[in-house]
C-alpha cells in the first residue's frame, strides 16, 4: 500500500510533472510473472524513474544505510527508500552478493519483478562497464526472463556528487525479453556466467548507444579516487561485451513534443482520419 501511496499519491505525480519522464518498450514487460530487469546504472534516481514508468511493482535492492539514518531526515529518507521499492541488504562483509541474490531470488519465487544493475555501482562517466555474473545467476537459478532496460539523462541530471536532480527530461528504454532457458542447470559454470552475463550487457549497449569499458566500474572509481583517471579513457574505444562488435546505435532521444500529446509513455497518437480498417 506505501508504494502504491507514493507512487500514484505523493512522489509519482510530482516527478512526472517536473521531469515529465518518456518510456519506449513498456510493452515488453510481462502484466504477470516474474522478471529481472537488468539496468545499466548512471545515478541514484534510476531506482526512483524506472518504478514510475511501469505499471508492476518493481524491487531493487539498497545498501542498509539508506534505512538507518538518525533523526527526521533519516526517517524520511528510509521512508522513501521504502516508497519505491527498495530491500535493505547488508552489502559488508564475504555474503554481501549472496544476501543479494537471495532477496531476487525470493521476490521471482513470488512472481514479482526485481530490478538489478549488473555494473554493481554506478557508472563514474556515463559510459557502460562490466557486467558483474550475479545477474546471470539469478537468471539460471530462478529461469525467469531477463529484460534488459536503460535510463536515459540521470547521470545528466544527477551526477555523481549532486543530490537535487536538474530539471530536465528523463528516459527509460525497455528491450525484448532473453530467455536463458538452454543453461538451466549451468549457474555452476563460471564460463556460462560470463557469457551470459555478456549477451545482458550487449544488450543494454544496444539500447543505450554508451561507450563500453570492458573494466567494472568499481575499479575504475578507485583509479578516479587514485588519481589514475587518464589511464582508463581509452578504454572504450571499438570495444563491446564479450568480444563482440561495436554495435552501431546513437543514444536514444525523447520523443518530440507532438507525440507527447499522444499517449503518456510517449508513443504517437493514432490519427484517426487516416486509419485504415482492419
Amino acid at each position: 500500500m506505501f508504494y502504491w501511496l507514493m507512487k500514484h499519491i505523493f512522489v509519482g505525480p510530482l516527478l512526472k510533472l517536473v521531469y515529465r519522464p518518456w518510456v519506449r518498450g513498456a510493452e515488453n514487460v510481462p502484466t504477470e510473472g516474474p522478471a529481472i530487469l537488468a539496468s545499466n546504472h548512471l545515478a541514484v534516481i534510476d531506482s526512483f524513474f524506472l518504478p514510475l514508468m511501469l505499471e508492476r511493482e518493481i524491487v531493487f535492492i539498497g545498501k542498509q544505510e539508506y534505512f538507518t539514518g538518525k533523526g527526521i531526515k533519516g526517517r524520511l529518507v528510509a521512508g522513501f527508500m521504502r516508497g519505491v521499492g527498495t530491500i535493505p541488504v547488508d552489502r559488508g562483509g564475504g555474503k554481501a552478493g549472496e544476501a543479494a541474490l537471495n532477496t531476487g531470488l525470493r521476490r521471482l519465487q513470488e512472481g514479482g519483478l526485481f530490478g538489478i544493475y549488473p555494473e554493481g555501482t554506478r557508472s563514474p562517466d556515463g559510459r557502460m562497464y562490466r557486467g558483474k555474473t550475479g545477474v546471470a545467476r539469478l537468471a539460471l537459478e530462478s529461469g525467469a526472463p531477463v529484460i534488459p532496460v536503460v535510463m536515459v539523462g540521470t547521470n545528466i541530471a544527477q551526477p555523481i556528487g549532486r543530490k537535487i536532480p536538474k530539471i530536465m527530461r528523463i528516459g527509460t528504454v525497455i528491450g525484448e525479453p532473453l530467455d536463458f532457458s538452454r543453461f538451466q542447470g549451468l549457474e555452476d559454470d563460471r564460463f556460462i556466467l560470463r557469457s551470459v552475463t555478456d549477451e545482458i550487457m550487449y544488450a543494454l549497449l544496444s539500447l543505450s548507444g554508451q561507450e563500453y569499458v570492458d573494466m567494472y566500474a568499481a575499479t575504475m572509481k578507485a583509479r578516479i579516487a587514485a588519481g589514475l583517471a587518464e589511464a582508463g579513457e581509452e578504454l572504450g574505444a571499438h570495444v563491446a561485451p564479450g568480444g563482440r562488435p561495436v554495435p552501431a546505435v546513437e543514444p536514444p532521444q525523447p520523443p518530440d513534443e507532438d507525440e507527447d500529446e499522444g499517449h503518456e509513455d510517449g508513443s504517437p497518437a493514432v490519427d484517426e482520419s487516416t486509419e485504415q480498417p482492419s
